[in-house]
């Protein structure tokens, strides 16, 4: 049978509960949890094995720009600025014994906005002005960032690095430590070339050394580096691959490139250099690819590092393989443009997670197949149907697509 005839994919779930726009999807590490975000400020946790709602909250007032996670129990969400009022970076407790007592209708069906939500660790003001949310990363730096001691619980994820646009000037950039609450660096504007704010963001901490990455108003992007902590940072590399605002960027997990989508329909691949105390200005972009489909954002490469995806506007998430840059699925389901893509974590048999009846999780571990074997033939058979079933769902290679329709797709892809 030729491919014209073949029908189209269809996602495999589709999650409605949403009564604006989806703006932000996430997978919580482990895939225990889907995290979605809307243009109203609602918060949609998921349970993938029943593709039900776990917890709603109104996190926000106005719509959500991005939303990530800190540890298996910490939700971090950013929102618009709107009506004057300051934009906000929100750090949210939510673990799996909240949940009983979090609100669960859905959005859609208008849930009372006083009730319970999960606890507000800490509050940042941001700037949103640009359109530009978040980005994160481990503060594995020998040197903490933080310039006063916090006092850390034990079970306290370790601490983080937050970077968003300068508060004062849209062309710059701060980074904040958590959970110090403190501003630990400043990148300037650069005031010899004309890039206009910053439109995207990426950052990656590893030995001693810092990388920014940064998407403008111009269609430029660039790449500033701290060698040291406390150093001043330096541009290590500069391009122009697109004709329009750069929308999303994401790191390779090799951590030796990054890639980027703009408004134009440019797809392109970047060196992420090492600090060598000089702008490198022979870099220039491994491969910059015309799509033909413009207006791409929300990309996001899985975590094994061979596939990224897209979300369009014209309703369409690309799948493109992450060595050659060629497009290798064209996913058609949603009525109107999509905003947000999210791949599940790729987990190996060791590291995936279930939960008991009373939603304790449970991780499996190869040393202890007999056991848990023994464990399964004295369960009762709900028991271990239920442990079959979160298994299944935490260790499936899930793609999530939020739309302006209101609904989360869920795609299987090899």
């Amino acid at each position: 049978m030729s491919s014209e005839l073949l029908p189209p994919l269809q996602p495999s779930f589709v999650l409605r509960g949403h009564s604006a726009q989806v703006h932000a999807v996430h997978f919580i590490p482990g895939n225990i949890r889907l995290l979605s975000g809307d243009a109203e400020g609602w918060v949609v946790s998921w349970n993938l094995a029943f593709k039900r709602p776990v917890a709603v909250w109104l996190a926000h007032s106005n719509a959500i720009l991005g939303i990530g996670s800190w540890g298996e129990d910490r939700i971090i969400t950013c929102v618009l600025k709107n009506h004057g009022r300051d934009s906000k970076l929100a750090i949210w407790q939510l673990g799996r014994e909240d949940e009983e007592v979090i609100e669960k209708t859905l959005p859609v069906n208008k849930p009372p906005t006083t009730a319970p939500q999960p606890w507000l660790l800490h509050m940042l003001t941001v700037n949103t002005l640009n359109f530009c949310s978040f980005a994160m990363c481990l503060d594995g730096l020998p040197q903490p960032y933080a310039p006063r001691k916090v006092v850390k619980a034990k079970d306290d994820p370790p601490p983080i690095l937050v970077v968003v646009p300068n508060t004062t000037d849209s062309g710059g950039i701060d980074i904040y430590q958590l959970p110090s609450e403190s501003r630990a660096a400043v990148i300037h504007a650069n005031r010899n070339i004309t890039t206009g704010m910053v439109m995207a963001l990426a950052i990656q901490a590893a030995s001693t050394k810092l990388q920014v990455v940064a998407g403008y108003e111009s269609g430029h992007t660039m790449v500033f580096v701290q060698s040291d902590p406390g150093a001043q940072f330096q541009r290590l590399y500069a391009a122009q691959p697109h004709s329009q605002p750069v929308l999303s960027i994401a790191i390779s997990p090799s951590t030796d490139c990054y890639i980027t989508s703009a408004a134009d329909a440019i797809v392109a691949k970047h060196p992420l250099p090492a600090a060598q105390g000089i702008w490198r200005t022979e870099l220039k972009p491994f491969k910059v690819v015309q799509t033909k489909h413009s207006g791409q954002q929300g990309l996001q490469v899985r975590s094994d590092g061979k596939v990224f995806a897209t979300a369009g506007w014209d309703a369409r998430v690309r799948v493109y393989s992450a060595k050659t840059m060629k497009e290798v699925a064209v996913l058609k389901w949603h009525s109107l443009g999509c905003y947000t893509t999210a791949f599940a974590e790729i987990l190996d048999g060791s590291t995936i997670k279930t939960e008991d009846d009373n939603g304790v999780e449970e991780q499996e571990d190869e040393e202890k197949t007999q056991t848990d074997r023994s464990i399964v033939h004295q369960s009762s058979p709900i028991s271990t149907v239920q442990q079959r079933r979160d298994a299944k769902a935490h260790s499936t290679h899930w793609l999530a697509a939020g739309s302006k329709d209101g609904k989360v797709s869920l795609w299987k892809i090899y």
